[in-house]
């Protein structure tokens, strides 16, 4: 009994007695799993099929398979896109001018002034606000009715905080006028500078962003079928523009811009 037993404590002591840690073939399987693993991560970060990244990782797997050679070249070209066309307008101004259109129009709406004052938008980038001959002058006259005074100082009120520069221009009828040789011309013209001056004068509006124009009764907002008509274009015109595309504008000279 005692040397069955001493043979079984051998054979335990044998058994114990074998190497520690995973078998020699595990080791070489996980190596192998670790290098497809690298591998398809890197056919995946190469998807967007860059030539210089895909040269770079072509070069690090040969390196780390073993495998030396000469660098490889690749043919690939910077592309050159071309410039956006230049245009007068673009949509940042044109959405801008559309906002300053639809707050204008919701002011005068709150001040119930659309009786007296209407406004529109001529183009992308200018918006007019237009002022009957009757709220402004007596018929024939350039110099401002006092009654104007109210309606004047709102339409500053308005324009101060906007970024834009204002052009004002008077208009006339066909019709005709008393005083010899005055002209439609110099009505229109005449009535322009008035208002620019009440600005400029009453600290309302600085004179680097106005400008004054007459166009007497060429630029008629209908026909001068009828005295309706007629009533119609004997205005004046507030044109606003954005300050960024308004110099070509600002030093215009349409028939006669007319200092102080």
């Amino acid at each position: 009994m005692s040397e069955e037993l001493a043979q079984q404590e051998e054979q335990k002591e044998t058994k114990c007695k074998c190497a520690a840690g995973a078998p020699a073939w595990m080791v070489t399987y996980s190596d192998l799993v670790t290098l497809l693993l690298t591998f398809f991560v890197l056919l995946l970060s190469m998807a967007s099929m860059d030539p210089v990244k895909f040269t770079k990782a072509s070069s690090s797997i040969k390196d780390a398979f073993g495998i030396h050679g000469a660098p490889s070249t690749v043919n690939f070209a910077i592309p050159v896109l071309p410039s956006a066309p230049i245009t007068p307008f673009s949509p940042i101004q044109e959405q801008t001018t559309r906002k300053v259109y639809e707050q204008i129009k919701s002011q005068i709406d709150s001040l119930r002034l659309s009786k007296d004052i209407g406004v529109l938008k001529r183009d992308d980038q200018s918006i007019v606000l237009r002022i009957s001959e009757s709220v402004l002058f007596e018929p024939g006259q350039a110099k401002l009715s006092i009654k104007s005074y109210p309606t004047l100082r709102t339409v500053a009120n308005i324009i101060n905080p906007l970024p834009m520069n204002l052009r004002i221009e008077g208009h006339t009828d066909d019709s005709q006028l008393t005083e010899k040789p005055y002209s439609h011309w110099d009505l229109s013209v005449n009535r322009s500078v008035s208002v620019l001056r009440f600005f400029n004068q009453s600290g309302l509006l600085s004179l680097d962003r106005m400008s004054s124009v007459g166009y007497g009764k060429d630029r008629p907002v209908i026909p001068n079928n009828n005295d309706a008509a007629r009533a119609l274009n004997r205005r004046v015109d507030f044109v606003l523009r954005l300050n960024s595309t308004d110099s070509k504008f600002k030093n215009s000279t349409d028939n006669a811009i007319v200092p102080l």
